[in-house]
């Protein structure tokens, strides 16, 4: 295994039902809920082209179609936009699109898990290391997150994850990971605990939904037995690899909103709306109002 192979394909799992959303989700995709005004999976998708992949397996299941659908071209929306001058919107259009046969969809005929999500693209990745984001997790920062994983991977090689730090009461919530030897771009990863009782988690770093794993997993996530929620789980197999493999952490210096929460999912919506130059401040002042208005109810109850 050469360990500065291009990392050229990433794996988005979109397969879920989200069941937390309902019932907006009832009929549309939970990933194609926005935040601001791009559905969830675009962010994933433009992190991926901003950190350098080539080519993205989208892992979807049945009723998921509006997903391919939006990222196929529509030429008789564009020919409207054209006709009304809208001409800003077709180049932001534009370039929201993927370039042709830069995309793959597959299909998880049942819900089985993240680690056989992952598995069902092994025909896809082939023998190559390849990136894995979860379009649930939202990355804000001046980069994505696995921007930064690529370039951990590119100085070390092996198998890198994407971390942050959360308070160490709420350990027990995440998947944590040791922390090791220290590295330019991160730290060795000494050992991985999915959701760790409390006071027994080695750390407070947590598992941020971006990875960058050797192709050697699939064997391990073919034979893998269903674990926690009886479903087959990626870390699970990550543990396996790790006897033989070298895991590394990317530190995160932004901050990962977890959109698969409705708490997350406003939180970003906010972080979001108030980055934006044309609707900033707006958003700025309608929720100072609401805030002050919202303590003032507190206050007369």
């Amino acid at each position: 295994m050469e360990r500065t192979k291009t990392v050229r394909k990433a794996v988005i799992p979109v397969a879920g039902n989200g069941t937390r959303f309902l019932p907006a989700t009832k009929a549309m995709p939970k990933e194609m809920l926005t935040i601001v005004d791009r559905p969830v999976v675009q962010y994933a998708l433009d992190e991926a082209r901003e950190a350098g992949i080539e080519h993205v397996v989208f892992v979807t299941s049945r009723n998921k179609q509006v997903i391919e659908d939006h990222f196929d071209d529509t030429p008789e929306l564009i020919s409207s936009l054209e006709k009304s001058g809208k001409d800003d919107k077709v180049s932001e259009l534009g370039r929201l699109l993927p370039t042709a046969g830069s995309v793959s969809f597959t299909r998880q005929q049942a819900p089985l898990g993240l680690g056989h999500a992952v598995w069902c693209a092994r025909d896809v990745i082939g023998d190559e290391p390849f990136a894995l984001l979860l379009p649930d997790m939202i990355s804000f920062g001046p980069r994505g997150c696995l921007a930064g994983l690529m370039d951990l991977y590119n100085e070390v090689g092996g198998n890198v994850v994407g971390v942050e730090q959360c308070a160490p009461e709420d350990a027990s919530q995440y998947g944590i990971v040791g922390k090791g030897k220290a590295v330019r771009h991160g730290f060795a990863v000494t050992h991985m605990v999915e959701k760790p009782k409390m006071g027994d988690a080695p750390s407070n770093f947590f598992l941020n939904g971006r990875y960058i794993l050797q192709p050697q997993v699939f064997g391990h996530l073919a034979h893998q037995k269903r674990g926690a929620g009886n479903e087959i789980q990626l870390t699970d197999s990550m543990l396996k690899l790790s006897e033989t493999q070298a895991f590394h952490a990317h530190v995160y210096e932004g901050r990962t909103y977890d959109c698969g929460s409705k708490h997350g999912f406003i939180e970003a919506n906010v972080a979001f709306a108030l980055d934006r130059p044309d609707i900033g401040a707006a958003v700025y002042e309608s929720l100072r109002d609401m805030v002050m208005s919202h303590e003032s109810r507190i206050r007369a109850a």
